[in-house]
């Protein structure tokens, strides 16, 4: 049964957080700002160190914990529809992920449409990952993940790596990844819809299209869930059981094991989406950090010398 404290914040975002993003309508301006005041409730553990980068071109933050170590390192991207979100937004969860892999978080500030549509986040991602690997990063002290639109950018950024010939990093971990931006005809968008408090379907279509742009739906990389996913770096999958987005990370796990990729997959009962960046609040979400950050540790390269 879903704790006490996970309910209670449930009836804040269905009765609060949620009616305000729906009344904005389509407006991506005031879906900014809401985020924005969201986040001014964020409370960055004691000790924790964020430092400005840049990345070529592109604004991130390193965030660390003060135990962890700067021999390997974390390429965290954020969530927010390809349409808004930026590491301000993500100080709380980022510091909370580096105490749990033990390393530096470098959380990128990558572009977001409809300014910069599809394939403008996936090159920032993998520029952000060329650049650790030439600060000395091997690729088996980097792994990389996000939640939402993080983790979709991460599954298009590992397949756009290994199409590419590139070597691949140590891990990626997803938090609730949508993976349809054209079709939208996951079963869980019917059999989820009345009890997801967050996220609808008409959200997701109206953000798949920001996204997809005026690029061609056929496009490989928009349709990931298509593509061959053999050769993939080792995934883990976290996703709540009561959101519409349930059956893209569903079929990702299928079809990924079917290609030979090591996955760790987790369904979670009575979570909405990308719950774990409410970790402060929720037991469940610390549990889920955990869990993805045992997972991390033991596959980047570091950990066994540990």
């Amino acid at each position: 049964m879903p704790s006490v404290q996970s309910r209670f914040f449930r009836l804040i975002i269905k009765h609060y957080i949620a009616p305000k993003f729906r009344q904005a309508g389509n407006s991506v301006e005031v879906w900014k700002n809401l985020l924005d005041d969201m986040s001014k409730f964020q409370r960055v553990p004691k000790g924790t160190e964020i430092q400005p980068a840049m990345v070529g071109n592109l604004p991130a933050e390193w965030v660390w914990s003060p135990d962890s170590t700067d021999q390997y390192a974390v390429l965290y991207l954020h969530g927010g529809a390809f349409v808004m979100g930026s590491p301000a937004n993500y100080g709380e969860t980022a510091a909370k992920f580096s105490t749990g892999f033990g390393c530096r978080l470098l959380v990128l500030d990558y572009r977001l449409a409809p300014e910069h549509p599809f394939p403008a986040a996936v090159e920032d991602a993998i520029s952000a990952y060329q650049w650790l690997l030439e600060q000395g990063y091997t690729p088996q002290q980097v792994a990389m993940g996000g939640d939402s639109a993080g983790g979709s950018l991460t599954v298009q950024t590992l397949l756009a790596l290994r199409d590419s010939g590139k070597p691949m990093p140590a891990a990626g971990f997803c938090m609730s990844p949508p993976l349809d931006w054209t079709r939208f005809d996951g079963e869980s968008y019917r059999t989820r819809a009345q009890v997801d408090p967050w996220i609808t379907e008409d959200m997701c279509r109206f953000t798949g299209g920001l996204y997809v742009g005026d690029n061609d739906p056929a496009t490989p990389l928009l349709n990931p869930l298509d593509m061959d996913l053999a050769g993939l770096s080792p995934l883990i999958i976290h996703v709540g059981d009561e959101e519409v987005l349930l059956s893209d990370s569903v079929r990702l796990m299928e079809r990924a094991r079917a290609a030979g990729v090591h996955v760790e997959f987790k369904i979670w009962p009575g979570m909405w989406h990308a719950f774990q960046t409410n970790a402060t609040t929720i037991p469940e979400a610390r549990q889920s950090l955990a869990e993805i950050s045992s997972f991390v540790r033991k596959h980047l390269q570091v950990a066994d010398s540990e």
